[in-house]
């Protein structure tokens, strides 16, 4: 799947493959690397305004999810996306209790569709 998501600054619409998790029914995108990477940025000056392209054109919205309730979701993620796992200090099957720990350092949004 891919992102697509317009430049902070630019402005010119941005693409690049990300990994969708899917946790108790809700889709949701990870920054594997963290708080810093370009799409978080960009996705939170767009006020969470994006598309998803897989097969088929979906504008979205995401919604950055409270460090708190993270946990899981960072779990799920690294068990879908074994290219993640290099850069989240935690086995994918640790308890949940030691991704709460490191779930402030990596931004998770909720997957809405609009429209």
């Amino acid at each position: 799947m891919a992102l697509e998501v317009r430049g902070r600054r630019t402005g010119r619409l941005i693409r690049f493959p990300v990994v969708v998790a899917e946790h108790d029914g809700e889709r949701y995108l990870v920054s594997m690397l963290g708080r810093g990477a370009n799409w978080v940025r960009n996705v939170r000056a767009a006020d969470g305004r994006a598309v998803l392209r897989h097969g088929h054109r979906e504008e979205v919205r995401l919604e950055e999810v409270d460090p708190g309730d993270r946990a899981p979701v960072l779990r799920t993620y690294l068990q879908r996306a074994p290219g993640a796992r290099a850069h989240v200090p935690v086995d994918r099957h640790a308890p949940l209790e030691e991704f709460a720990r490191i779930a402030d350092r990596y931004p998770v949004f909720r997957i809405t569709p609009l429209g």
